[in-house]
């Protein structure tokens, strides 16, 4: 097998999902072989947004040749990963390089995990709501959306609010008695706004 590990690994995150990892070819009299790529180990160390630790999943990339860089797309956003390269010849892989540590950047987040909408009365709604499954991130707020729906279904004017992260339900007063309404819920870092969830609620008609 191989007798060095590559030198001089040095990673570029490019963005919340995708890194560039260079390092320098082993002189070819260490390959001891026919030199067929470098492998690529890394795995996720942690989220930053939860502390929690699970079963470490080593992935491995292979790039075929004397190629001396290589990409790392799907990488989790705001997560600490670390990474080491060795060099294939037929007969297996050589030693490994000193890991290396590198963290996304934070990205947008998930959806919420879910919108429930209770309590109708004449003119208040009651909604509740989960954080995204995946915040990819620090939440800095929610974003809610809504319109009354008439019954020819053309929708009605928009309302925007703009919603503490740490708050997990609102009461929406003030609204017109037995009318429809459409919800467009969604979560923010600072990077941007995550995909919305949608919800239908009616008022009710009289007490």
């Amino acid at each position: 097998v191989p007798m060095v590990a590559p030198g001089n690994v040095q990673v570029h995150v490019i963005n919340s999902t995708l890194a560039k990892v260079n390092w320098d070819p082993v002189p070819l009299k260490t390959v001891r072989g026919h030199l067929q790529g470098y492998k690529v180990y890394y795995w996720k160390v942690q989220s930053l947004s939860r502390r929690s630790r699970r079963h470490v999943e080593k992935k491995i990339l292979t790039f075929r040749g004397n190629k001396t860089f290589g990409m790392l797309p799907g990488l989790e956003p705001y997560s600490s990963y670390k990474l080491n390269v060795r060099v294939v010849n037929g007969k297996g892989e050589g030693p490994a390089s000193p890991d290396k540590v590198f963290k996304t950047p934070e990205g947008v987040p998930s959806s919420p995990s879910f919108l429930k909408i209770t309590n109708p009365t004449l003119d208040s709604l009651t909604l509740e709501w989960g954080s995204p499954t995946h915040p990819n991130g620090v939440l800095t707020s929610y974003t809610l959306k809504f319109q009354p729906i008439n019954n020819t279904h053309e929708l009605g004017p928009l309302v925007e609010i703009r919603i503490p992260a740490n708050e997990s339900s609102l009461i929406l007063k003030n609204l017109n008695y037995s009318t429809r309404y459409k919800f467009y819920f969604n979560a923010q870092t600072s990077v941007g706004s995550g995909s919305q969830i949608t919800e239908e609620a009616v008022t009710i008609m009289d007490e």
